[in-house]
């Protein structure tokens, strides 16, 4: 009995794990002090807002695709980058809701600030190829694959 279709939403697959060329940051969820955030303001609070940002990557015959769900965001606060060591890097920011004087707040559970999702694509990526598109709050990212060459197989005629 797999357990890997249990912990991804019990799809099917012959990887092992979808998300193992994702780079990993240990210190992405690393619960440091507030002191420790004016020395270094990456690990802040406010830029670990979209920490649970999600994104699925499916590989086709043809593209490997990135989907985000990114709501209330519009594509002029998101960056989709490509570093030179195949590192697709998908950023953003949600702005702090204005506050008025007279507001009474209830309730605050959305959050606001920084997000950085980051993967290491594989060879058979098209580095100079990929498009982004955003349509009601879902980042497409599509990365097409080299065509793989396949052998030529030349039929041997048997005699006798």
């Amino acid at each position: 009995m797999s357990l890997i279709p249990h912990f991804f939403g019990n799809r099917r697959s012959n990887n092992v794990d979808p998300f193992a060329l994702d780079v990993w940051d240990p210190f992405k969820d690393f619960p440091f002090p507030s002191s420790l955030s004016t020395y270094f303001p990456e690990f802040s609070r406010e830029t670990s807002a979209f920490v649970n940002t999600r994104i699925d990557w499916k590989e086709t015959p043809e593209a490997h695709v990135f989907k985000a769900d990114l709501p209330g965001l519009n594509k002029e606060e998101v960056k989709v980058e490509v570093e030179e060591d195949r590192v697709l890097q998908i950023s953003g920011e949600r702005g702090v809701e204005k506050e008025d004087k007279n507001d009474a707040w209830h309730r605050v559970e959305r959050s606001s600030g920084k997000f950085l999702r980051r993967f290491r694509l594989p060879e058979n990526a098209k580095m100079d190829q990929i498009k982004a598109a955003m349509e009601n709050g879902v980042l497409t990212v599509t990365v097409p694959k080299v065509e793989e060459k396949k052998p030529d197989v030349r039929a041997i005629e048997i005699s006798g």
